[in-house]
């Protein structure tokens, strides 16, 4: 069952960026279903490796977005961007360290990304965007 479901609350409705959020969605329940089945060892490493190069790509393509569109908060939301990543990649070189409780942090902090980053940063420039006829 998964942990985390799409709902309109998380839509920031400019479509590349509701994909690639869902894709999101799909890595925090697969770390959920690993960890369920005993599996979540073996697969974070792989899930740490798709969200880090997923979300440089996925922060890029936002960011040239809100530059293109002069976003009056490009500089913070590009910040918590690197804050994301710089996690992300802690939490990479912990679990390549052998640290146990890495999964669970994993979990967690996929989780906050999710409900944190998209519902507060990426909400504030949705109607921004679509003003300026991104869609």
């Amino acid at each position: 069952m998964a942990l985390m479901q799409w709902t309109d609350e998380l839509q920031v409705d400019i479509s590349r960026f509701d994909e690639q959020h869902k894709r999101l969605i799909a890595l925090v329940n697969e770390v959920h279903d690993a960890m369920l089945t005993g599996k979540g060892r073996a697969i974070v490493g792989d899930v740490l490796d798709e969200l880090i190069d997923y979300t440089e790509r996925h922060f890029s393509l936002e960011e040239s977005t809100l530059t293109k569109h002069a976003f009056p908060e490009c500089a913070a939301h590009h910040a918590e961007h690197q804050q994301l990543l710089a996690t992300a990649r802690e939490l990479q070189e912990k679990h390549k360290a052998g640290s146990l409780a890495v999964t669970v942090e994993v979990l967690e902090f996929l989780k906050l990304w999710v409900t944190e980053h998209i519902k507060k940063c990426d909400k504030k420039y949705s109607a921004y965007l679509r003003e300026r006829g991104e869609s």
